[in-house]
């Protein structure tokens, strides 16, 4: 199909949507490697990297910050987020995926700021939580601040929001196809050209900037010869489908001390710190289970770094408290605690082969594969994870070797729990997409909001032929009864009242007549309307049952085929 756009209009679109992308990805790749810089310095200043640690030799000084670092950094999290933050919680990935799935606004930059400073003070002060959510974020808000510019081109928030996202992970990662995946997979769920040139560009630059300008390092570096037997396919998928079982078990833990958090005796605004504690507690016999983990992320791939009890005890300790952190206050995301993760699980099966005697390609392959099958069910991107894995190592078969555990992963954890861990809080939001995005637009979009009918008002007791006078002075054929409180009581029609005798209209009323509310939703609306026979819906308040308007079939009609038109529009747009 030949667009119908003159050269001059599609000339502007696309020199708009270059320098757009040139414009976010650069801001969101310098806002991540800032993000990245100030925890790598907390993290030193705080004694939490490892690197800091081995320099004190004064082990009471080194217990002391061990516990107390975590604790103060929650409490000052809990104050800053509950004091300072419109929403009181951190913001992250699901916030970004609402605002683009249902085009709605972020958050207020302020809160978005509030959350980007706890998420670098919580991971700073070693908290196990990650850095790539917020990044996510961070990116998403340059996106949106740079779309407020009055540019007229379509859907260009959501563009702006999918090209700050793909620098940023662009940028952490050193991934530029993975950036540009990550959005459309995760953000925008579609694969519009309109979007996916900006984004590329986006994500090109993000990467430019990380290594040509600050030369980022890469997250690890490995070597890998090759898969040396074919049976250990079948391996790669097991592990896939036991990080499978550990990434829901991991969501689930989550969930559950989220949703226990208001039961505790401790005021939310203190609970952060009551997980810095916890956090502090454990580290002094685990000190890998502070921060990122980035170290021991690498030595995991380091056959005889761990031994086997070691790495399935910080598996699990790993595990716990990042669950604690997140679900108790702490700002910041499952990303990286899920690579560490699975890098660590992948790093024991291997150990578990060894000892069994099951000749095998090392231990590279089975950590990477572990990293990635549990990695990718937590965030929903089963292809962002692969192409990590070929950005990062730049190896085929290792690709190929995560690939088989990241499918088997995602076909069981989907079952299991969901898409997401992000879809998983969306949906318990009220947010559901599992049923698609148009599902979503519908169950979110009002009748309130929608214009509503003028309609006729009668009373109980009024007469037939006061009925027929009032409908036909007005030219309608239905009205809605009231009783002397102004009670909503039915539908009475003309029809049902030409020919009758009877002085009042109550033999006659339509009691059983479909009724909307405030909160009713167009998809809500659609459904009840089967069958439907009549000129309009009346709206009734759920507060005092009176009448607020009516809104005629044809209205809902139209509003539904308004955001058809517009996905099509957004998900099959050119430029």
């Amino acid at each position: 199909m030949v667009s119908d756009l003159s050269f001059s209009t599609l000339g502007y679109r696309i020199v708009i949507l270059s320098l757009l992308s040139l414009v976010v990805g650069g801001l969101a790749s310098l806002a991540a490697i800032a993000f990245i810089e100030s925890v790598d310095w907390l993290n030193d200043v705080l004694l939490i990297s490892p690197r800091s640690r081995v320099q004190i030799q004064n082990s009471l000084l080194l217990s002391v910050a061990t516990i107390m670092v975590p604790m103060l950094g929650g409490l000052v999290i809990g104050i800053v987020i509950h004091r300072y933050s419109a929403e009181q919680r951190p913001l992250g990935p699901p916030d970004a995926i609402r605002a683009v799935q249902l085009n709605a606004p972020l958050p207020s930059v302020r809160s978005g700021v509030i959350s980007t400073l706890a998420a670098i003070v919580s991971i700073g002060s070693g908290a196990s939580v990650g850095q790539y959510g917020p990044m996510v974020y961070m990116g998403a808000i340059a996106g949106n601040l740079v779309s407020q510019l009055k540019l007229n081109i379509a859907n260009l928030t959501n563009i702006a929001i999918a090209c700050g996202v793909a620098a940023a992970i662009s940028t952490a990662f050193n991934a530029p196809i993975a950036g540009l995946v990550f959005a459309h997979e995760v953000i925008l769920r579609h694969y519009s050209l309109q979007a996916f040139a900006p984004t590329t560009v986006a994500a090109a630059t993000g990467y430019v900037i990380a290594n040509t300008i600050f030369e980022r390092p890469p997250l690890f570096l490995v070597e890998f010869s090759g898969v040396g037997h074919s049976y250990e396919f079948a391996l790669f998928a097991l592990i896939g489908f036991i990080c499978a079982f550990l990434s829901v078990c991991f969501m689930r833990l989550i969930f559950y001390i989220n949703a226990m958090a208001p039961k505790l005796l401790v005021p939310a605004m203190y609970q952060p710190a009551l997980a810095g504690l916890i956090v502090g507690m454990v580290a002094l016999q685990l000190p890998d289970v502070l921060g990122l983990g980035q170290e021991t992320l690498r030595f995991a791939t380091i056959e005889g770094a761990f031994e086997s009890w070691e790495l399935i005890l910080l598996v699990f300790a790993k595990m716990g408290l990042t669950a604690v952190c997140i679900g108790l206050g702490f700002a910041g995301g499952v990303f990286s605690p899920s690579l560490l993760i699975g890098i660590l699980f992948g790093a024991f099966s291997w150990t578990v082969l060894e000892l069994i005697g099951v000749p095998n390609s090392g231990i590279v392959v089975y950590a990477i594969c572990g990293m990635m099958a549990l990695t990718s069910p937590i965030i929903g991107a089963p292809l962002t994870t692969i192409l990590i894995v070929f950005e990062l190592t730049h190896n085929y078969d290792l690709t190929i070797s995560a690939m088989v555990a990241v499918v088997f992963a995602n076909l069981l954890s989907f079952r299991l729990l969901g898409r997401s861990m992000f879809d998983v809080v969306l949906a318990r939001s009220g947010v559901d997409l599992s049923l698609g995005r148009d599902r979503a637009l519908l169950e979110h979009t009002k009748i309130i909001d929608l214009p509503i009918n003028d309609f006729v008002r009668v009373d109980l007791n009024d007469s037939t032929q006061r009925v027929i006078e009032k409908l036909t002075e007005d030219g309608r054929s239905e009205a809605v009864v009231v009783d002397s409180k102004g009670i909503y009581q039915g539908i009475i029609r003309t029809v049902d009242l030409l020919g009758q005798d009877s002085i009042r209209i109550s033999e006659n009323l339509h009691a059983d007549s479909p009724v909307f509310y405030e909160d009713t939703t167009l998809w809500q609306g659609m459904s009840a309307l089967e069958g439907f026979v009549g000129e309009a819906v009346p709206i009734v308040s759920r507060v005092d049952a009176t009448v607020i308007g009516m809104i005629a079939e044809s209205e809902l009609i139209t509003a539904y085929q308004e955001i058809a038109r517009v996905l099509r529009s957004e998900e099959n747009e050119a430029v």
